[in-house]
């Protein structure tokens, strides 16, 4: 028994030391060597930034070894993109960029993500570059080498000495081409060619990207990214740290339910929408009290359409003349006039088309959208202008004078008094003329709750005389 005890502490023992010796290692709190994957599809913009830093604050609480980035993107807003770079240069987890599938792209902003990223690589097929800043609509002029002049044919070429009206242009330019360099010299990329992207809106293929290096290499699949990864060194918060990745277990982080709301409503076509339909949701309620659905549904578009706008570079003038436009269509409900009606799509019209101070791939404003709205808007304004405006010129239905012209019939009678049925209702009633029970009559006029009937003539027809 006593044998049985002793052996029995000292397997205790043996497992405590094992359970001890077994801390510090990737499996010490049963942690897995992994490597979390996050996959951005479409246009960079709120919601690409916000599931990008979620993911990555995953990657660190679970100590995986790398964080794999894969995109294939157009572009996207400038401020998302310098969000999502701020985050992977202050990322305490190696973050590799992966454009793929075969047949994507990172373009525009996906060019400057990936010059940012530790490890950069691309599938065959793919390709990278045309990084111009794209601003209020329209893409930005390269300025290849010139003379030095600002005036003349010649005047614009060069890029640091543009016409005074392209001097807002050449800030932005002057301000990508400084980023996309820094991020190049940092990472040890071609600066040159990230240059290029920006003046000239170059871009390569991914085996001329390797070939520029662009790129640190090309890789089929996330396998062979992670064996091709495997050994290099890279700088995390300012030490040098040697990449383990070969073998490692790859689990894609999907994105959360508020994150896919987030990437529909922050299509400005789509913010735009629901805020009309909040505006006129409201409207309703309010000209028709007790309804509650339409007030309810209204509030939360209205919400959530000034929310996504929020998150967008929109301008506040744009913004004004909308809800201008919006205000004087409601007016033209009530108060049915030309002036207002097309003065409110006017404002709108303009106002959509202002709203959006910079605009990106994907985050364009839809002349088809505008167009439709405006036109619907219109529509219902000037059908609820007719029928209100019809309503006034019918006979009131309510009150004394709806009681003007009503058939009634006699039921008892004595001298000028007695009591009539009308709407089904017995009414005391007078006349200035004898009557009998059971004669047709009508209302002539209504004095407090006292009728004042007359004979009700017939034709041989049925009509009345």
């Amino acid at each position: 028994m006593k044998l049985a005890r002793v052996a029995l502490i000292a397997a205790a023992f043996v497992a405590a030391v094992a359970v001890c010796s077994s801390f510090g290692t990737g499996e010490a709190n049963g942690q897995e060597r992994i490597a979390l994957r996050v996959e951005i599809d479409g246009a960079i913009g709120p919601a690409s930034a916000m599931q990008f830093e979620e993911a990555l604050a995953v990657a660190a609480e679970r100590n995986a070894e790398v964080f794999i980035l894969q995109m294939d993107t157009p572009g996207g807003l400038v401020t998302s993109m310098r969000e999502i770079i701020a985050d992977i240069l202050a990322s305490p987890v190696p973050v590799i960029g992966y454009v793929a599938p075969a047949g994507g792209h990172a373009a525009s902003a996906g060019t400057y993500i990936l010059y940012a990223t530790h490890v950069a690589a691309m599938a065959p097929g793919t390709n990278l570059g045309a990084a111009t800043p794209i601003e209020m609509g329209g893409p930005l002029p390269s300025f290849p080498g010139g003379d030095d002049k600002n005036n003349g044919p010649e005047a614009g070429k060069d890029p640091k000495n543009p016409p005074s009206g392209d001097a807002m242009i050449a800030k932005a330019t002057n301000d990508a081409v400084a980023l996309i360099r820094s991020l190049a010299e940092l990472r040890g990329r071609n600066a040159d060619w990230g240059e290029k992207a920006v003046r000239e809106a170059a871009s390569l293929s991914a085996n001329a990207a390797l070939q520029q290096h662009v790129v640190d290499f090309v890789a089929r699949d996330t396998t062979e990214l992670l064996q091709l990864a495997d050994g290099r060194t890279v700088e995390i918060a300012g030490r040098k740290e040697v990449l383990a990745t070969k073998g490692l277990q790859v689990e894609t982080l999907e994105p959360g339910w508020v994150i896919r709301l987030l990437a529909v409503i922050t299509d400005p076509n789509i913010a735009v929408i629901l805020m009309l339909i909040g505006v006129y949701g409201l409207v309703f309620e309010f000209t028709s009290p007790g309804a509650v659905a339409p007030g309810v549904i209204g509030t939360i578009c209205l919400l959530l359409g000034l929310y996504a706008l929020n998150l967008l570079p929109i301008s506040y003038a744009g913004l004004a003349l909308m809800l201008l436009g919006i205000i004087f269509l409601v007016v033209e409900v009530f108060n049915p006039t030309v002036v207002l009606g097309l003065g409110g799509v006017a404002a709108v019209l303009l106002g959509s088309a202002m709203l959006l101070r910079i605009e990106g791939p994907g985050f364009e404003m839809s002349w088809a959208v505008i167009g439709t709205a405006a036109v619907l808007t219109l529509g219902l304004a000037l059908l609820t202008g007719s029928y209100l405006w019809a309503a006034r010129k019918n006979v009131p239905r309510v009150g004394a004078q709806a009681m003007q012209g009503l058939p009634a019939k006699v039921l008892d009678w004595e001298g000028n008094e007695g009591h009539v049925l009308a709407r089904g209702e017995r009414w005391r009633a007078k006349a200035d003329e004898p009557l009998a029970v059971g004669d047709s009559v009508e209302v002539a006029d209504v004095r407090g709750l006292v009728l004042t009937i007359r004979r009700r003539n017939v034709r041989s027809d049925g009509a009345r005389q």
